[in-house]
């Protein structure tokens, strides 16, 4: 009974701190008004790539049937073929070729469907991958110098009856480009459409075919530098696009346009190399990412950021399926649906879930009950998202390595360190601390960080990310010595950087650059080396060789000012390695130089947090998601829900706030000041809840 009155007794001083009523109390959100979107918030990407093979394609096409699914899934707006990775057409094109299987304008008919329930429509177009086009003309696929490609080589080593995966490339250029020009002028001037979604668009691979070489050798182009080359085959990429939206844009001004694959986040050494940022050709921002499949679910993040901030809508692309396009029959969990899609939300997107239809043409059911499952919610939490600014003290520049940006952006989104991505951000003055990556920063942006610093940014640097041609960008207090001289090293922290981290030396998977710190320059943090690198003549036990017991003259992490230096490639070895006591020093530096954050929280690593501001509405949304994937095989899976509870939350905004509740329930929660800071607690966070702070605008 004791215990009983304890506890009893710790909620009623919990309770006591902050601004409650007596019983929970509830806002009517039907009260707030309901926003109107440009994209549409709940989208399907209804794949249709259907073999000669397979007979009587569409037969079981039913228009009540497709729009019940529709309405089912609570789906907004389509993606549907006009032309697929076969090349067949499915309308009766007079440019391209009809499906032969295919006994009716498939393609008018689905339109149909969604404009009498309200549906937005956009058609699907091929472009990289196109099987029986290339088929015709051997000529257009993208070869090496001696006439071979990646299809070509596994092609030959195929049994007769073994299996395979991929397409034989095309670039959109040339003759083939001229068939493209011409199909969609057809699509656009006779369908009622409402964009266009080109598919498949791989500008770093480089075109030795018959075409190209006459074009290269018209433009005095030596075939043998591939830096010539690398630049006229992206001017042939922008001329594709350039005439691709002119064309669209000459008969429905209004409509939208996407390129796929010129907003992957593996494709930045040719922006690095070349500068083209192809993406400014999209009308919108569609990001594929299949998270199960695809490289997990920290990749999103931060590409949302990056492109919400070039001031054009994004769309969040996922798919249904257990692993990735082309599986019919697989599934993934509806709980999984929606978690992505309440992700996607709080990230700012709208949502676009992959589907494939069968030949036949009719529609799952069970596909459109799970789907809209998820888009039942999104419906709900869309206004709170959906379109809103991203805000952030902390700003991360994305460097040219793929591994060290995913490395960085685990560690922020692991401690629920809300960031924004500044490359495309045109405004730094809202970031105090700016983190950038082993992976370097752009020529062309080094005068943005040196003015950021001149203005008294602080910054947090790693590895090579600071140096360019053996110089600082920024002044860390030190000068470079040179790469390393062993294959690993060991850190020893000291104060004020060591808060929960290991007094004795700790292992680096790569070891650090080397640098000589000035005078004034603090080291936080010093190395250990190894007797030797590990070598087959020079080894001990078995794995990486123990330290010496001196330190070395190089250190592992500097403060000059507002500047950290880490001389260690953190991010990369995270990514890779997963240290945890890794993203602990990282978050020691952070907190030592981030004075203040906009929101803090504390939940498990995979608790994400993400800031939004909806100056329009005058509120700030903070969202919050939590669930837990696990790697099974060559997928990761989310299966279980898990609630999280009172889970605190504080705020430290430049409006005062006025209301604080929850969405999608409505709930009123209390609040406590703390000097600047308001503090609320969140009673029960399952998957996802949003956290509004409204304001008074006009104060």
């Amino acid at each position: 009974m004791k215990k009983a009155l304890i506890i009893l007794n710790v909620f009623t001083v919990l309770a006591s701190c902050y601004d409650t009523a007596d019983k929970t109390r509830f806002k009517n959100l039907s009260q707030n008004p309901k926003l109107k979107f440009e994209e549409p918030t709940r989208q399907i990407h209804l794949d249709f790539h259907t073999s000669k093979h397979i007979d009587s394609i569409g037969h079981l096409f039913d228009k009540k049937q497709f729009q019940e699914a529709l309405k089912l899934g609570n789906v907004n707006a389509i993606n549907v073929f006009a032309k697929g990775h076969h090349s067949w057409s499915y309308y009766p094109t007079k440019i391209g070729m009809p499906h032969p299987k295919l006994e009716f304008d498939l393609l008018k008919a689905q339109i149909e469907a969604c404009r009498e329930i309200g549906v937005e429509v956009f058609a699907y177009f091929t472009v990289g991958w196109s099987a029986n086009d290339v088929l015709n003309h051997p000529e257009w696929a993208v070869v090496r110098k001696d006439g071979s490609n990646a299809y070509r080589d596994m092609k030959k080593n195929l049994g007769p009856n073994e299996s395979f995966n991929g397409w034989e490339y095309l670039e959109p250029s040339g003759p083939y480009a001229d068939l493209i020009y011409a199909q969609t002028e057809e699509l656009i001037k006779n369908y009622d459409l409402d964009g266009i979604w080109y598919d498949i668009h791989s500008p770093e691979f480089l075109n030795f075919n018959a075409w190209s070489l006459r074009d290269y050798e018209l433009r005095g182009i030596d075939v043998d530098y591939s830096l010539a080359v690398q630049q006229r085959t992206n001017e042939k990429y922008n001329e594709f696009f350039r005439k691709t939206s002119e064309i669209i844009k000459k008969h429905k001004p209004r409509a939208t346009i996407y390129y796929n694959g010129t907003t992957r986040a593996y494709n930045s050494r040719n922006i690095e190399d070349y500068k083209h940022n192809f993406f400014k050709y999209n009308t919108k921002h569609d990001l594929e990412d299949l998270p199960t499949a695809w490289g997990g679910y920290d990749i999103f993040p931060w590409r949302s950021k990056y492109f919400a901030n070039t001031g054009k809508d994004i769309v969040a692309m996922s798919g249904k399926f257990h692993k990735a396009w082309g599986e019919f029959g697989g599934f993934k969990h509806k709980d999984a649906l929606l978690y992505e899609a309440a992700s996607m939300v709080a990230f700012g997107a709208s949502c676009n879930i992959g589907d494939q239809l069968h030949p036949s043409g009719e529609m799952d059911r069970a596909t459109y009950e799970n789907i809209g499952y998820a888009f039942d919610y999104v419906q709900q939490i869309e206004d709170y998202g959906v379109g809103a600014e991203h805000v952030a003290r902390t700003g991360l520049y994305i460097g040219e390595d793929l591994s060290a940006i995913e490395g960085a952006v685990g560690m922020l989104l692991e401690k629920q360190i809300n960031f924004n991505v500044v490359n495309t951000l045109k405004d730094w003055s809202d970031i105090e601390t700016l983190v950038i990556t082993s992976g370097g920063v752009l020529e062309q942006d080094i005068p943005k960080v040196q003015d950021f610093v001149k203005n008294g940014g602080k910054v947090i640097a790693m590895a090579e990310g600071i140096w360019h041609n053996d110089e600082p960008i920024v002044d860390i207090g030190a000068d470079f010595l040179g790469p390393a001289m062993y294959d690993i090293d060991y850190t020893i922290v000291k104060q004020p950087v060591s808060n929960g981290l290991v007094t004795s030396p700790f292992l680096n998977y790569t070891a650090a650059l080397r640098i000589s710190p000035h005078s004034n320059t603090k080291v936080l943090a010093t190395i250990r080396e190894p007797f030797f690198s590990r070598t087959i003549d020079h080894y001990s036990s078995h794995n990486n060789t123990p330290y010496k017991l001196n330190d070395a003259e190089h250190p592992s992490v500097i403060r000059n000012g507002n500047i950290v230096y880490i001389a260690h490639d953190l991010d990369r070895q995270y990514s890779k390695e997963g240290a945890r006591i890794h993203r602990n020093l990282f978050y020691n530096v952070w907190r030592l130089l981030e004075q203040s954050p906009m929101i803090e929280t504390r939940m498990p690593s995979m608790g994400r947090i993400n800031l939004l501001h909806q100056p329009d509405q005058d509120r700030y949304v903070v969202h919050m998601t939590y669930a837990s994937p696990i790697q099974r095989g060559s997928v990761r899976v989310i299966e279980d829900l898990v609630p999280l509870y009172e889970v605190p939350l504080t705020v430290n905004f430049p409006h005062k706030i006025n209301e604080v509740y929850l969405v999608p329930s409505g709930q009123i929660l209390g609040t406590k000041m703390e000097g600047n800071k308001l503090k609320v607690v969140i009673p029960e966070l399952q998957c996802h809840t949003a956290v509004v702070f409204e304001y008074n605008g006009g104060e």
